[in-house]
């Protein structure tokens, strides 16, 4: 595969800051809260601004005391720890009672998971949406936005078709707001560098305990790369510009795996491992079927609603440089890539935690 030359490194780490929501004196709730993405937006929400109230949602009471330990209530007078499960609407309208903003990150997202564990899949990912849609509606809250992923588009795995089933249902749940005026919108980005279960630990770890090979599962293989930092920022600011009904999609680059794994250990072959159950050899954000609704701003892609789902959404962009219909944004075809003091910057801003 002929790989573009290096992108500014500068520029494939945007920081997505801009436009910051207006945050003071809200109440705002995390589902999954205790996860990576939960415990980075936590953190950052507390750096930015003064809440009324920060509600950390999930179902894992552990990693719930083990926040609380990381962010203490004794110092942080707007955190709120309440243990419950998107499965459970009864729970979720209680725990949205007088909160403005909602962010939806609670998923089952490990695609051999999801493949081995259907049922669950779906419960979590399908049915929790909409419970947190109908829950948002009966309490008023004010706007949602929630997380999705880069396997929603085009889905070959359960855990991708269950996010595309969910952000059908965000972007649909706009039509049954009507007066109460709430608002839903979701965010689809690509792998994040040092989350839970991804690439970079695990190779960090093998790499430490002297591995002489690093698994790759197909040396063909690209996937689009987001920081935890970036992908609050975006989540934060896609937050900010949301009308209802959009799919936000940033630039964020492409990095090849066996790139990746060539540039943290040199010294070390690649072992082929071949395909896992479920998995691609490049991501798609944006179909070629979704351009006709895409339009472009200088960090990020909307995936409009069509008018006929959702007019005032659909007209609220129509300023916006459409992309060419033939269009689609995909890991392989991308024109920003993470090569040497790219991937380094990557790798800088990933921690092993």
């Amino acid at each position: 595969m002929d790989i573009p030359a290096n992108a500014s490194f500068v520029e494939t780490l945007r920081s997505f800051t801009d436009p910051e929501p207006d945050l003071e004196g809200a109440s705002v709730l995390v589902t999954g809260g205790t996860g990576s993405f939960g415990q980075e937006i936590v953190k950052t929400l507390l750096a930015r601004f003064s809440l009324r109230k920060l509600i950390v949602f999930s179902r894992d009471e552990m990693k719930q005391y083990e926040m609380q330990l990381r962010f203490p209530v004794e110092q942080h007078d707007c955190m709120r720890f309440f243990i419950g499960d998107v499965r459970d609407r009864d729970r979720l309208e209680l725990a949205m009672r007088e909160v403005d903003y909602v962010i939806h990150a609670a998923a089952l997202k490990h695609v051999p998971a999801a493949e081995y564990n259907p049922f669950e899949c779906i419960n979590t990912n399908v049915y929790g949406a909409e419970n947190v849609v109908q829950a948002a509606l009966r309490t008023g809250v004010k706007k949602v936005i929630a997380l999705s992923t880069d396997k929603a588009a085009n889905p070959v795995n359960l855990y991708g078709a269950s996010k595309l089933a969910s952000d059908k249902i965000f972007v649909a749940a706009n039509n049954l707001s009507g007066t109460l005026g709430t608002r839903f919108a979701v965010v689809r980005y690509g792998n994040v560098a040092g989350s839970r279960g991804s690439i970079v630990p695990y190779f960090r770890k093998l790499i430490a305990d002297g591995a002489a090979e690093l698994p790759i599962t197909d040396e063909r293989m690209t996937r689009f790369w987001i920081t935890l930092p970036q992908g609050v920022n975006f989540v934060l600011s896609s937050l900010s510009m949301s009308v209802g009904g959009e799919i936000f999609v940033p630039k964020i680059p492409s990095v090849r795996i066996v790139d990746l794994a060539s540039h943290m250990a040199p010294a070390a072959g690649h072992k082929i491992i071949g395909i896992r159950p479920g998995e691609k050899i490049h991501e798609v954000m944006i179909t070629s079927d979704d351009s006709r609704d895409t339009v472009e701003l200088d960090d990020r892609y909307i995936i409009r609603p069509r008018p006929v789902d959702n007019m005032v959404t659909a007209a609220a962009w129509d300023d916006l440089p459409p992309v060419s219909e033939e269009f689609q944004y995909a890991s392989n075809t991308n024109h920003e890539w993470l090569k040497n003091e790219a991937i380094d910057m990557l790798l800088g801003a990933v921690s092993d935690g």
